[in-house]
């Protein structure tokens, strides 16, 4: 019961990061020239552009690290509470249980560390 209960607060909170950076894209789009004009930028747009670049990044990146660990921490204690929850009812299974706790436990990490992989690539070679 309490585990439908924290999905569906999981689920609501996702929801509303979804909508809330569904509804703050466009304040956070570029200022793009009309299709007709060609003028050449003088140096501080240059600089205002790598600016704006640089933050899409680091928003982007803090975005994926933000998720991926909220998600895996969701996870991992979700897995706990419920390997803890089986030793209770079956210590004969202790020695089981844990190592299959274990594995998907490494399981769930790694895939946060491919989301911090994919987060460096972003920063450095986009």
């Amino acid at each position: 019961m309490k585990t439908i209960c924290l999905k569906k607060k999981a689920l609501a909170l996702g929801l509303a990061l979804v909508l809330a950076l569904a509804l703050a894209l466009p304040a956070l789009a570029a200022d793009a020239a009309p299709a007709g004009e060609d003028a050449p930028q003088t140096a501080g747009a240059a600089e205002e552009d790598a600016g704006s670049v640089t933050g899409s990044k680091a928003m982007a990146s803090a975005l994926a690290v933000g998720l991926a660990a909220a998600a895996g921490a969701i996870a991992m204690g979700i897995a706990t509470a419920k390997a803890a929850e089986c030793i209770a009812r079956q210590p004969e299974a202790e020695g089981k249980v844990r190592t299959t706790l274990m594995l998907g436990l490494v399981f769930i990490e790694t895939a946060i560390i491919y989301a911090l992989l994919v987060v460096i690539l972003i920063i450095f070679v986009l």
